[in-house]
């Protein structure tokens, strides 16, 4: 049977690449090509301008999260545990009034760690702030609380502003110009030669329940939103995405604007919190080892130095036991620095940011791998021919016996 070979042949076959594998990798991983597995595993790619930005990869996996804030409970147990067995009366009132408001100090310090992580732009700036209001509300005391706080709030505020213009206009890294925002608030803090003694008789341990509630409420609604997608994608506009250096434009700027006035107003609250109920002169020292405990307490409670994840509960379980380890070890005189518990904490923030960034990733689908058509050489199409050029009947044999 003969049969022409350029029947079994579509047009434009004879361009058809002849290597299989080849073919494969060409088209598995054309950036074109949005059908294939390759595509289907990366993270979606937009391009604004001539910069390309990578989207959000997907949810959260909050179940590590969850299961490292338990660990943090336990710990905050524990320590309270070993706290009522050196002192029962430490944990009733009014010692619970002031271990409660030195809670909710810290806690602010540490929520203004963590929003400005979430946003891209860790403030360096909230110890020393804090201790600047502390110093503040001492000298003024006597005037009246509104009249010592609302001064140290507008000036944080404009402050913070001016950093953050600064941040936006000539995009530099938030924690570099927080950093010199630090520095200098430090030279406020240091014209003064002596401890400043606290002037007025206001006492935040008559409220100690309602700060702390307060504190306990922000932290885990704040959680809560971080880990609703668009409210994430919001926040965190201003995290480098391919060049870190390239303006990421207007909609990226007001987030990280307000999560920078509003972390130096959560420190000017925490300051005073601290003068307030503090039973010796403010020391005029730096404020840097503040500033390491509330990024390393953010850190430690679950938000990623990177500023993409973070969990819900970590945070008030984290600065709980920190609470409670400073009175343990104020009642067992250990006398320990603040700058080696700044240090240790923040060290250990870190390993956790590790571990949330490694397990803490949205789960990959495994699709199996599409089937490609690839030509096994340079005659064969994997589609039926067009057309089929059918034998020619023989032609009927003639009787040789006849």
């Amino acid at each position: 049977m003969a049969y022409d070979d350029t029947t079994f042949r579509r047009p434009g076959d004879e361009k058809t690449e002849s290597d299989p594998a080849a073919y494969r990798r060409r088209v598995q991983y054309d950036d074109t090509a949005g059908t294939t597995l390759d595509q289907s595993l990366r993270s979606p790619v937009t391009t604004t301008g001539a910069l390309p930005t990578v989207t959000d990869d997907g949810r959260d996996r909050l179940g590590i999260h969850l299961g490292w804030e338990v660990m943090l409970l336990v710990a905050a147990g524990v320590l309270g545990f070993l706290l009522r067995r050196e002192d029962v009366a430490a944990l009733q009132r009014p010692a619970l009034d002031a271990l409660l408001v030195t809670g909710a100090a810290i806690g602010l310090l540490t929520l203004g760690a963590g929003l400005t992580l979430r946003a891209g732009v860790p403030n360096l700036a909230l110890g020393p702030i804090a201790l600047a209001a502390a110093l503040q509300y001492a000298e003024n005391g006597d005037q009246g609380v509104v009249k010592a706080i609302v001064p140290a709030l507008i000036i944080a505020a404009a402050g913070a502003l001016a950093i953050a213009a600064l941040v936006v206009v000539l995009h530099v890294p938030g924690w570099a110009a927080t950093l010199a925002a630090g520095l200098g608030v430090i030279v406020y803090i240091q014209m003064r030669p002596e401890p400043v003694v606290v002037q007025g008789d206001w006492d935040p341990t008559g409220k100690a329940f309602l700060f702390f509630g307060g504190f306990a409420l922000l932290a885990v609604l704040g959680g809560a939103l971080g880990a609703i997608g668009p409210v994430r994608r919001f926040v965190g506009r201003m995290r480098p995405v391919g060049d870190p250096a390239r303006r990421r434009g207007v909609a990226a700027a007001v987030p990280a604007v307000l999560a920078l006035i509003v972390s130096s107003l959560f420190a000017v609250g925490a300051g005073v919190l601290f003068a307030a109920q503090a039973d010796r002169p403010i020391e005029p020292e730096t404020g840097l080892e503040w500033t390491g405990i509330a990024l390393g307490l953010a850190m430690l409670a679950g938000t990623s130095a990177y500023g993409r994840r973070g969990g819900i509960f970590g945070t008030l379980f984290a600065v709980t036991a920190l609470t409670l380890f400073l009175e343990y070890s104020d009642r067992l005189d250990l006398k320990i620095a603040l700058f080696a518990i700044a240090a240790a904490v923040f060290t250990a923030g870190l390993i956790v940011t590790r571990f949330v960034e490694s397990y803490g990733a949205a789960y990959q689908s495994a699709a199996p791998e599409e089937w490609n058509a690839a030509a096994s050489n340079g005659t064969w199409s994997p589609t039926l021919p067009e057309t089929w050029n059918s034998p020619a009947t023989p032609a009927p044999r003639s009787d040789r016996w006849g």
